[in-house]
């Protein structure tokens, strides 16, 4: 465990001197959300049934289950990049833990994650955004988004493992960007179609931004009448999804680094 912890922390430090050293990629990642914030807050909430103020205070948890689940896309394409570029390589050759590589690189996205949710945070309380419920459910909310976060970046990095090309996780990064349109985060999903009402509900997002609205008190929180589980059931929904992601993507993730097709 110690040797794990410190290769990983080793690995983290390498990953946040990566980032340091591309200010533009960490300015894009903060301000993408919170374009879409005031984009989709002002143009398309004057459109909704829901009143402006009303969608503000429903879209916020949306963007950041958003911001959470991007976390397969940068793990997707960090992974990428090390393997395309034999960095990947250079680190099986090392004396150390096979679960470090990983685990450092996912960590450093969950460090940079927190950091960048802040001016969406921010933004939205400008814009009228309350935790209602107090700090308590605040950071309740925080802790199952960085889980999640955590989670679906570890998702990412054995897809980005699997691929071993930049331009590859590029694309199958840009797909993921229906993932959030294809849940609650933006939009109520009690108008939907039926199946497409399935889907959304049974979409992790989903889970994520309610789970994010219950335990802040804000609107849309509570489930639509002939909801699915995880939208009843919100919080445990996005833990228990959060959960089943590690124990999937954890061992996958470590044996193809380890196995050397990484």
């Amino acid at each position: 465990m110690t040797t794990l912890l410190s290769d990983g922390g080793a690995v983290l430090t390498r990953q946040l001197q990566k980032a340091r050293h591309a200010p533009a990629l960490l300015i894009l990642t903060q301000t993408m959300p919170v374009t879409m914030l005031l984009f989709f807050g002002y143009v398309f909430g004057s459109a909704l049934a829901m009143p402006g103020a009303e969608y503000r205070e429903f879209l916020v948890p949306g963007l950041l289950a958003a911001t959470a689940a991007n976390g397969l896309m940068t793990g997707m394409f960090t992974a990428a990049q090390d393997a395309h570029r034999g960095v990947m390589d250079r680190f099986r050759t090392l004396p150390m833990s096979r679960t470090a590589v990983p685990l450092g690189q996912t960590a450093a996205d969950l460090l940079t994650t927190a950091v960048s949710m802040v001016p969406l945070m921010l933004v939205g309380l400008a814009m009228g955004w309350r935790a209602e419920s107090g700090l308590p459910g605040a950071l309740g909310a925080l802790g199952v988004l960085l889980l999640f976060r955590f989670a679906a970046a570890w998702a990412g990095t054995y897809l980005g493992l699997v691929s071993r090309s930049e331009e590859a996780a590029g694309q199958l990064g840009s797909a993921t960007f229906v993932l959030p349109m294809l849940s609650s985060a933006y939009l109520p999903t009690a108008g939907l179609p039926g199946w497409l009402r399935t889907v959304a509900e049974w979409n992790p997002i989903s889970s994520v931004a309610t789970a994010v609205r219950e335990l802040c008190g804000n609107a849309g929180g509570a489930a639509a009448p002939g909801a699915a589980w995880p939208a009843e059931h919100p919080v445990a929904g996005a833990v228990l999804w959060s959960l089943l992601l590690l124990a999937l993507f954890v061992p996958l993730a470590t044996r193809r680094f380890a196995s050397g097709r990484g």
